[in-house]
């Protein structure tokens, strides 16, 4: 078993670990069933590992039980981007900056984790102690961000994902070209 498939396992058997990356995470694993059925270029499998209250889905790409198994995240207006080279990269991504997707729209990381924190103000102890239960390595806000551009710019051209039954029109890149 993989790191990353130990990790989802301990996510599905942990309703509290579950829970907590509900909210204010957006990473919901009661929400696999994806808006479109997607293709990857590579024909490469989709694996949908959890959702977002705004319809998109997370994957993990490739074949199971593979060492190299990137997360993909699509959108329901036609976006993808790879957040993560593996599932505990993605997560840690999830956890300490849950608005994430917001960084594709010009937004700061100031401007957001002051947002975060005014609704949520016991957020830096909670993923703090979350970090910790899953067994991830805390990161800064900072790093987590450039580790996303980093790998959302691997996303060209083999995990651009399209729709096989929409004229193959792939998925508009999230973080840009």
């Amino acid at each position: 078993m993989t790191a990353s498939d130990a990790l989802l396992l301990r996510i599905e058997q942990n309703p509290s670990l579950y829970a907590s990356l509900v909210c204010p995470a957006d990473f919901d694993i009661d929400r696999r069933d994806p808006i479109d059925d997607l293709v990857l270029p590579t024909g490469a499998p989709l694996h949908p590992i959890a959702g977002c209250g705004a319809g998109g889905t997370y994957y993990l790409c490739g074949e199971a039980g593979a060492e190299e198994r990137p997360i993909l995240y699509a959108d329901s207006e036609g976006r993808a981007t790879l957040i993560g080279a593996d599932l505990i990269e993605a997560v840690t991504l999830i956890v300490v900056l849950p608005f994430w997707r917001d960084l594709a729209s010009n937004f700061t990381i100031s401007e957001l984790g002051s947002e975060l924190r005014a609704d949520y103000p016991a957020f830096d102890t909670e993923r703090d102690h979350l970090l910790h239960a899953l067994g991830l390595a805390p990161v800064s806000e900072e790093q987590a961000a450039a580790q996303l551009l980093a790998t959302a710019a691997r996303t060209v051209p083999n995990h651009v994902p399209y729709v096989p039954d929409d004229e193959h029109l792939p998925y508009e890149v999230l973080f840009g070209e």
